[in-house]
């Protein structure tokens, strides 16, 4: 029974998203609380939803803070030069911005850092976005393509925990998907330039500005349709921007506060805090302008905020419930002969689209051992299995699953609906993942 909970849990939140049926507060919130009803856990359901939010609540309060951090930044003119000079070298065109912005994102994702690469990458690249007239949906989507593909890195979360539930080493993992990571970072930067031709083919069409909210790194922050990109490129510059020395200060401040998420002295929520009321009294010394521009930014942050404590409490209720580990079991359980035979090609090709059903811990300390284990007994290898998990699951899915924060904060970032997203930017993650599946089988880093 526990199985089909979580099954029919799992179907019904994607549904409710991806059809918007609902909001997606309300999918995450409403359909697991009635599966735990329905499975005999409503003394727990309190106890379950509270351990999730618990669990990404440092999330949302990073949400929170850098989102209205990074809108005042853009208020005061920090990504003026930077956009001036990014339009120079990509002459406004599409396809430059967009393979450049693939660029950038895998670069920024060297530390396997999915918060860290989106707060570097988004608020950067939206400005120019908006100025040459492309959809924050291409944005998002190539961003999480060169993120998603660059979290095979050996110190990532998935490899970690593959290489911690499997007793081997990340090396033994990684080393030999090394060439399938390599076409499948060829095969994003083909895609971003795909999108970007896609792109500059659709300029000017309204529906291609369209977002949820007014984006919190926006100038404007007022609009989503073309006259707020007309306001942008005509709007007057911010404070920094119109003195050098505080720009250099707000340029400094971002500094260490991007720093921090590698040094990881401090608890980053509170860094961007300290950093948001700094930026705030530096650049805006009156309370009424800092109540201005909070208010401005505030409403994208609370419902990012919102969205990820209720994808807390879906976690929590399907994990602590076991409903996920049944599922799990279940699933090998029912696998014909002939499927466990070639378990690692078949994990490869699967492993994308699992991400938006299991959550990265779920899937490898639950589901992957159990596998593993299924594939050895069928003459098979464990470590394969593993390695073929790599090439999608909590990879090239992370960015676009519901269950992971990070997914949110990209989304948030860059103001767009995550069903929009998920709709634009799956079917090119499962092409990716595809790509290096295949590159691993003729490699030989997974067998047929």
């Amino acid at each position: 029974m526990l199985t089909w909970l979580a099954l029919a849990t799992v179907v019904g939140v994607l549904a409710l998203i991806l059809f918007r049926v609902t909001s997606v507060l309300v999918a995450l919130t409403l359909v697991p609380i009635a599966a735990a009803l329905v499975g005999g856990f409503g003394g727990q359901i309190g106890d379950f939803a509270m351990q999730g939010i618990a669990s990404v609540t440092p999330v949302a309060a990073l949400l929170a803070f850098a989102v209205v951090y990074f809108g005042v930044m853009n208020d005061a003119g920090l990504f003026e030069p930077a956009i001036g000079a990014v339009l120079r070298v990509v002459h406004r065109s599409p396809v430059r911005i967009a393979v450049g912005t693939a660029a950038i994102a895998s670069l920024a994702h060297l530390d396997g850092a999915g918060a860290s690469t989106f707060m570097v990458t988004v608020p950067a690249m939206l400005p120019i976005y908006a100025r040459v007239g492309m959809r924050p949906l291409a944005l998002t989507a190539i961003v999480a393509l060169a993120a998603g593909t660059m979290n095979m890195l050996p110190w990532g979360g998935p490899t970690s925990r593959a290489a911690a539930a499997l007793h081997v080493s990340s090396a033994e993992l990684f080393l030999p998907a090394i060439p399938a990571l390599v076409m499948g970072m060829a095969t994003v930067l083909g895609l971003a330039a795909l999108i970007g031709w896609r792109e500059q083919r659709g300029l000017g069409r309204p529906e291609g500005l369209r977002c949820i909210t007014p984006s919190a790194t926006s100038p404007s922050a007022a609009s989503s349709s073309a006259t707020s990109l007309d306001a942008t490129s005509s709007e007057s510059p911010g404070p920094a921007a119109r003195w050098p020395r505080l720009w250099a200060f707000n340029a400094g401040l971002t500094a260490v506060t991007l720093a921090s998420l590698f040094l990881d002295a401090l608890p980053i929520a509170f860094v961007f805090l300290a950093a948001t009321a700094v930026a705030l009294l530096v650049n805006f010394p009156d309370a009424a302008r800092q109540q201005e521009r909070l208010a401005a930014h505030g409403s994208a942050a609370m419902l990012m905020v919102t969205t990820v404590l209720a994808a807390g409490v879906f976690t929590g209720i399907l994990t602590k419930s076991g409903m996920l580990a049944s599922l799990s079991t279940d699933l090998v359980r029912i696998l014909p002969a002939g499927v466990l035979q070639h378990l690692p090609v078949v994990m490869g090709i699967a492993s994308m689209p699992l991400s938006l059903a299991f959550d990265p811990d779920s899937f490898y300390y639950g589901l992957l051992p159990v596998v593993a284990q299924a594939s050895e007994a069928a003459g098979g290898s464990a470590v394969e299995v593993g390695r073929a998990a790599l090439l999608g699951q909590m990879t090239t899915g992370f960015p676009v699953s519901p269950l992971t924060p990070a997914t949110f904060l990209l989304v948030g970032l860059a103001g767009v609906d995550l069903a929009d997203h998920q709709r634009m930017t799956i079917p090119f993650a499962f092409v990716v993942t595809l790509v290096m599946t295949l590159t691993a089988v003729v490699t030989g880093a997974i067998r047929f």
